[in-house]
């Protein structure tokens, strides 16, 4: 069952300049993907491709200048673009649950552990306060948080990065979703820690049985944990597809240059770097966001796009997708 359906969204940046001249950063250009119930998606890019941005134009949480301009974003068949404040409000917290980047900045200062996950059911639940606290001990104890009771007290500049990250896992299983919204959830932490948080966050999708989409820059990540892929560049999703065919075949050039760009596992071989930069957003090119740095690009590529079916439900936003063998390429400008 579908339960996320994302179409042809456009999300823009509406400002003035200093002429009093409208300028507009097209920062999402027609995103498109669907997420079925159980399933992990991962959205993966590099810096200012658009994730972050997806994920919140999901929610409803852009604030001014950042508007909705086009598309549909439906959960559960029920249209999410337009819907009152109030009613969002009840599907986000109940329904579909975010865990942001970095958790130190998330937590109320001020509060204790335990009162703020109190206090985030009891807005949803309206249940009595002693049903709350039993609920947030049990979601403490889900995620791993040793002594409950004790750390439920806590004030959270007592909470070491790795178990505020923890809180904030618990803060978003309180309500049960049926969608875990995942932006960059190990930022900010160790290596042994990220291991831990993501190997907890696979476990917790399993025993909750919740449609889940991870933001991340990290390739290892979404090998490791997601069953489908979508990879954006410059406002657009340009590949998608189950995880197992992207990368045993990648049919974009952006999703080669990416895996291209990742270390190898226990070798001494340096990474090739991604050249180029990233599309201006108030300029955005015709036809291939791509077109700059590619390799592969020729005037067809200047002037249209075409969504390719390279396989059974993988696609890349590519003229050439599938047969870049047959393209020669071309030295670009690093």
């Amino acid at each position: 069952m579908t339960l996320l359906k994302v179409e042809d969204l456009h999300t823009h940046f509406i400002s003035r300049d200093l002429d009093n001249q409208i300028c507009i950063a097209k920062a999402l250009n027609g995103v498109s993907f669907s997420l079925e119930a159980g399933r992990v998606l991962g959205i993966v890019g590099e810096t200012g491709a658009g994730k972050s941005l997806t994920a919140q134009s999901i929610v409803g949480l852009l604030r001014p200048p950042a508007k909705i301009v086009a598309g549909s974003v439906r959960f559960e068949g029920r249209e999410l673009t337009d819907m009152p404040d109030a009613e969002l409000n009840r599907i986000r917290g109940n329904n579909i649950a975010m865990v942001v980047q970095n958790p130190r900045t998330s937590l109320d200062p001020l509060t204790r552990v335990g009162d703020q996950l109190v206090r985030l059911h009891q807005i949803h639940s309206g249940g009595p306060k002693t049903a709350s606290h039993k609920r947030a001990l049990e979601m403490m104890e889900a995620v791993g948080l040793p002594d409950p009771e004790s750390r439920a007290k806590s004030w959270p500049h007592e909470l070491s990065g790795g178990m505020a990250q923890r809180v904030l896992l618990a803060m978003a299983l309180m309500n049960s979703p049926k969608l875990l919204i995942a932006d960059e959830p190990t930022t900010g932490l160790d290596v042994t820690v990220q291991a831990q948080i993501l190997d907890l966050l696979r476990s917790l999708v399993a025993r909750f049985d919740m449609a889940t989409l991870i933001i991340t820059h990290d390739l290892g990540v979404v090998a490791h944990f997601c069953n489908d892929i979508a990879v954006m560049f410059g406002g657009s999703i340009v590949e998608t597809g189950s995880v197992r065919d992207v990368f045993a075949a990648p049919a974009h050039p952006y999703t080669r240059n990416l895996i291209a760009a990742t270390p190898e596992r226990f070798q001494m071989g340096r990474a090739k770097a991604l050249g180029g930069q990233p599309p201006d957003l108030y300029n955005l090119p015709s036809g291939c966001v791509l077109q700059s740095r590619c390799a592969y690009a020729t005037e067809l590529c200047q002037t249209t796009v075409r969504n390719a079916e390279v396989a059974e439900g993988h696609f890349a936003l590519c003229h050439y997708a599938g047969r870049l063998e047959e393209q020669p390429a071309v030295k670009i400008n690093a």
